[in-house]
């Protein structure tokens, strides 16, 4: 008896009957069916949640050395800054060099920076400058490696599953967001920050492995292109033209300029308005993390994103936004902020997917240079001014101003976003008006006249021109026209 399954007189599910319980795990875990994105999601796993420990430990050496706010802003700032020098580069080495080695050389160098900065501050020998050197030389190897590791992802798990793929890999960061706060919390209240930089420095360890165990004879083939099309400013050209991509940047850019510095507000409502202490406000940042990490596993689980679902998200982020402004009570921001974070990652993973879909293989890398850098020199710019409006008008006035501005703005994007939808119902609806005048309703035109539609239509053969007949095929079914009537005029 042979062992196959009998699968010929199973019968088809009922179309009224749910979805199986297999086609909602392949919606929400597709990509995991890929053994290298497998090991590569593990590996982004441990490695965003050992750059939370090294971040949070980090402000806190910084100001433990200095007991100035001012220089731990600054120390992000030098980490955030070479992606806005190097942004644009990092995107072109992407495209040009094999993003697996480009992988390990960036993995091995933030490696590297953590291993440095625990050394001197376990030994008592860190510097200010220190911290400033090696945060300017991790944000440089991050620089390279955000393009990279985004364009990577395709050649993994195709564009069938790319989307699912960009939305675990949020998933992982979020995780990342709520465990590596508290562990880094825990070291620097027991040992202190220099064990946390010694963790993060032993994090990469897994990606590192996880790179080393990727075959690469299961990667996607991506074809070769010239010399000419490795150029920066030819992937500039190509995302100018191409609205599907440059529209979706400008939105989340638009919104980046004050949900990236969430925090910033978060921190100023918690003191201000509902007077909370620090525990408060860790709290209401684990909550904003949930949500986050909610809002990941449900965007995994969608297969395509239009504009208008985009501009639909923004919309509804926007008026959050406005609503928790007139929150007093702590339990009624903790329930806004639940949504807000959910809806911010749907808004930049939707949009991260619309981008890298819509891109071509050989210039994706240098497309998600700009994304990235859009992204990040929009928060850069947005902190300052959303300090400011703070400082001056109050921290509710700032969360107000966090969705005012960006829905202005996306009203304006809307308006004069891709309209090859818009454009080709015009064009049907001109031919329509063309073929049916209003003084003719139902007559189409037909050499030079109207032709009602009831009346039979006449042999293509006679209508068409004699140059044109003698081109054409004549049917089998039907008799050709006579030589005399072929070349007879008109």
């Amino acid at each position: 008896m042979s062992s196959e399954p009998d699968t010929a007189n199973v019968l088809p599910p009922h179309p009224s009957s749910p979805p199986p319980r297999s086609s909602r795990c392949e919606r929400l875990f597709g990509s995991l069916r890929s053994r290298n994105y497998r090991f590569f999601l593990v590996g982004r796993l441990f490695a965003t949640t050992g750059a939370w420990v090294q971040r949070i430990a980090q402000d806190w050496l910084v100001l433990t050395l200095t007991d100035n706010a001012a220089a731990v802003g600054l120390t992000s700032a030098l980490q955030f800054l070479p992606t806005l020098l190097f942004g644009l580069t990092g995107g072109w080495i992407a495209d040009r060099w094999p993003k697996r080695q480009v992988l390990l050389l960036t993995q091995t160098a933030m490696a590297i920076t953590a291993a440095a900065l625990a050394c001197l501050t376990l030994t008592h020998h860190v510097a200010l400058w220190h911290v400033y050197l090696i945060a300017f030389a991790l944000g440089t190897a991050t620089a390279v490696d955000e393009p990279t590791r985004q364009a990577f992802v395709n050649e993994m798990v195709g564009p069938r599953h790319l989307r699912n793929a960009i939305c675990l890999n949020a998933s992982a960061f979020q995780f990342g967001a709520l465990a590596g706060p508290a562990i880094s919390g825990a070291l620097i209240a027991t040992v202190g920050p220099g064990y946390s930089f010694a963790v993060n420095a032993l994090s990469y360890l897994a990606p590192i492995s996880a790179l080393l165990l990727i075959r690469p004879a299961d990667l996607r083939g991506l074809s070769t292109v010239g010399t000419s099309d490795r150029r920066l400013r030819e992937g500039m050209r190509y995302l100018s033209g191409n609205r599907d991509m440059l529209w979706p940047i400008l939105l989340v850019g638009t919104f980046g300029l004050f949900t990236t510095n969430l925090p910033v507000t978060l921190a100023a409502y918690a003191k201000s308005v509902i007077h909370a202490g620090a525990d408060g406000y860790g709290l209401l940042s684990a909550i904003t993390a949930a949500g986050a990490l909610i809002g990941a596993l449900l965007s995994a689980q969608w297969s395509r994103t239009t504009h208008r679902t985009l501009f639909a998200i923004g919309g509804i982020l926007a008026g959050l936004y406005v609503l928790t402004s007139f929150a007093t009570n702590p339990w009624i921001l903790a329930a806004f902020l639940l949504p807000i974070g959910a809806t911010t990652t749907l808004l930049n993973t939707s949009a991260n997917a619309t981008v890298q879909l819509a891109a071509a293989d050989t210039f994706r890398g240098r497309v998600m240079g700009v994304y990235i850098l859009v992204f990040v020199g929009s928060g850069a710019l947005g902190g300052p001014l959303l300090g400011t409006i703070i400082q001056t008008l109050g921290a509710h006035v700032g969360l107000q101003a966090a969705g005012i501005v960006p829905a202005l703005a996306g009203t304006l994007l809307w308006f004069t976003r891709p309209a090859r939808q818009r454009k080709s119902r015009q064009t049907r609806i001109t031919s329509v008006l063309v073929a049916h005048p209003h003084d003719e309703p139902r007559t189409r035109p037909k050499d030079n006249a109207l032709r009602p539609v009831g009346q039979r239509r006449s042999s293509p053969a006679a209508a068409a021109p004699s140059g044109q007949r003698r081109n054409r095929r004549s049917r089998p079914d039907r008799t050709p026209p006579a030589r005399s009537e072929r070349t007879s005029p008109r």
